[in-house]
């Protein structure tokens, strides 16, 4: 990367910040103001970024990873689910475009092969814009959201077909003839063992590749392994003659199908936001303002017109898979813009001279118009619809869940409500999970030690794989749903993302946290969690415990004690001035096994005799003992009155005592 270059790519960062600012305080999605960005930093704005061509690969990458973490947020299943809209849905919207666009150039005095490629180039659209709102706006999983990715994975299929026709449009006979000596047989092996490839790895040969590389606990080398599978399926794709993107999607689905997904998803997500935005850019970048300028109402009506038409095939494609109409409607206007592949293809058209610099200049404004437009357009249809259902020209607001799309990849345990979070499967985790499965609350666990992972999934445990800091994981595990959240974790920076993350994710949940010091409890119940245990007081708590038994001191005793440590934040124990009063107990039994007991005023044989009392018959205690504030009784006789505030020194067990004397 030379200087210039970086410096080109600064330009377009901080321009892109002001521009996302203004936009979000406008409530104005990012997409536009991407495109908005490029459009003043390209040749036809202030010309500020010259290398274009760079920015177009970083574009193509973006594109890449955007397709590729759509795959893994997906799966086979659902791949399977979707085949009726994907085939029927996606032929309808592309046969229909073609023939309507075809037949109005060709009215419009066009030839007929030139006619037939504008439909080509119309047909197709655009796969980062519409997948990039839906993502943002979580619609992704709706009916009309499932419609529009079937149809938008047929169109990447149908690029294929589509330039292998090209060459013979042109009326240049070499480049006919060059086009008609395409193998379509050869392409057709290619593509099969393709598929054999793909299913073999996602049976195979991923899931190992990627438990062997977590064992290594290496983030750096998990995320160059994704990469590298993602890399390989996609230029064994595009080898074949199908898209890179369409091959990033396939390798995303093979790591969907492994459980290691949701970590994957989450290394990769921050590199796919960045270079998307570097698509939107070089999209924005091709917007000719002065051309624009020069015919405005024929760009204008071309744009509304091709609006209108990939509107409505869309539309009848949903209806023909019997979609609600508001989601077909919504389906429609996702789908109105002319797709990124288009601008490969139009280039092929030019070189072949199927269409004119002219045409060609056309149709770039109305491509990029139409993208711009989409949000504003999706976001207008939304509120129309909302209006219709008001007015109950409509039964229910689009948007809604696409029934049994909705499985397991978005989360395993997403149909439980109110259950706990377990991060970290260590001996608190592990501690956890065994109270939690007694008491039969619903829980689920997440652990990045693969082998855990592996032997706890055998062993029944609700675990998956993945790391709580990435927003992905944690989306998984249902935080959104679950009710309280236990971060068990030994790393500090760990363990505030999690409660930050956590907090952010869901405003209700109950964030409890461990922490090796006191000095970090204030800082992590700042970022959201509402209790924060100190391990170095715990342990000391323990520790003074064993002691204060030794010493004899009442049971009952240390229990109100080590209570009010905790409930004054351990400060009795940072501050050793304001500790607190623990009576003395001046005799001691040596080497005898006793234990002690204060007498309350609310305990229930308090003031009575030994003899009314008989704690050797009702409790199996034998009585040795009575400190009081007059002096100590050895072996007290039957005669004796118990007194609030003494302390009973009995051989034997005291809890039984503890429990019946508590309960009157």
């Amino acid at each position: 990367m030379t200087l210039g270059l970086f410096n080109e790519i600064f330009i377009i960062f901080i321009i892109s910040m002001f521009v996302l600012y203004f936009c979000s305080r406008m409530k104005i999605p990012a997409i536009v103001g991407y495109l908005f960005t490029g459009a003043l930093l390209g040749p036809y704005g202030f010309r500020l970024i010259h290398a274009t061509h760079e920015v177009e690969y970083l574009a193509e990458v973006g594109v890449v990873l955007l397709l590729f973490t759509i795959g893994i947020e997906f799966s086979f299943k659902k791949l399977l689910q979707i085949r009726k809209a994907l085939v029927l849905g996606g032929f309808t919207q592309v046969l229909l475009t073609i023939a309507a666009v075809a037949f109005i150039e060709y009215e419009l005095g066009f030839a007929f092969k030139q006619a037939v490629f504008v439909g080509f180039l119309v047909a197709l659209s655009s796969t980062a814009i519409v997948l990039k709102y839906l993502q943002e706006k979580a619609e992704i999983d709706s009916v009309y959201g499932q419609t529009s990715l079937a149809i938008l994975i047929f169109q990447d299929i149908v690029i294929v077909p589509m330039i292998l026709i090209t060459p013979l449009l042109t009326e240049d006979p070499a480049a006919a003839s060059a086009g008609g000596d395409v193998s379509i047989s050869m392409l057709l092996v290619k593509i099969a063992l393709i598929v054999f490839l793909i299913i073999a790895a996602t049976k195979f040969i991923v899931p190992q590749i990627l438990y062997h590389v977590a064992k290594t606990r290496n983030q750096d080398l998990f995320l160059l392994t994704v990469i590298v599978i993602c890399a390989s399926v996609a230029v064994m794709t595009f080898k074949a003659g199908l898209s890179l993107a369409l091959g990033a999607f396939l390798a995303g689905l093979v790591i969907s199908e492994s459980e290691y997904s949701h970590q994957a998803l989450g290394y990769v997500l921050p590199f796919k936001s960045i270079f998307t935005s570097f698509f939107f850019v070089s999209i924005g970048m091709l917007l000719n303002t002065s051309f624009i300028l020069s015919m405005p109402w024929t760009i204008a009506a071309l744009t509304l017109g091709v609006v209108a038409v990939k509107t409505a095939a869309a539309y009848i494609g949903g209806a023909l898979l019997k979609v609600p109409t508001g989601s077909a409607l919504l389906a429609g206007f996702a789908l109105c813009q002319i797709g990124e592949f288009s601008f490969v293809l139009s280039k092929t058209g030019v070189e072949n001279k199927i269409i004119t610099s002219h045409t060609y200049q056309i149709f770039l404004s109305v491509a990029v118009l139409t993208m711009i437009l989409t949000p504003a357009i999706i976001y207008s249809v939304h509120i129309a619809l909302k209006y219709l259902v008001k007015l109950k020209y409509l039964k229910a607001v689009p948007g809604e869940s696409a029934g049994s799309a909705q499985d397991d990849d978005k989360g395993e345990f997403c149909s439980i409500k109110d259950q706990l979070i377990i991060i970290g499967y260590g001996i608190n985790g592990q501690n956890l999970a065994r109270a939690a499965k007694a008491s039969k609350i619903p829980y689920v666990i997440s652990d990045v030690n693969p082998e855990t992972v592996r032997r706890e999934k055998q062993n029944g445990e609700p675990i998956i794989y993945g790391d709580a800091t990435y927003e992905s994981v944690l989306e998984h595990l249902n935080v959104k749903c679950a009710k309280i959240i236990v971060i068990a974790v030994p790393d500090r920076i760990a363990i505030r993302r999690i409660v930050e993350l956590s907090r952010k994710m869901n405003h209700d949940i109950y964030i409890i946290a461990r922490t090796r010091f006191y000095s970090e409890v204030e800082e992590i119940k700042k970022l959201g969690a509402d209790e924060v245990i100190p391990e170095e007081f715990e342990t000391s708590i323990e520790i003074f415990t064993r002691v204060m038994q030794k010493y004899l001191i009442p049971l009952n005793e240390i229990e109100e004690f080590i209570a009010h440590i905790r409930k004054g934040s351990y400060e009795m124990l940072r501050t050793p001035n304001n500790s607190a009063k623990i009576t003395d107990i001046e005799f001691k039994m040596p080497d005898i096994r006793i234990t002690t007991f204060r007498v309350e005023a609310h305990n229930h044989f308090a003031n009575k005799t030994l003899a009314e009392i008989d704690l050797r018959k009702k409790y199996g205690l034998t009585l040795v003992g009575i400190s009081r504030a007059g002096g100590n009784i050895i072996n007290p006789s039957g005669e004796e009155r118990i007194l609030e505030n003494d302390v009973l020194v009995f051989i034997g067990d005291v809890k039984q005592l503890d429990v019946s004397a508590s309960a009157a």
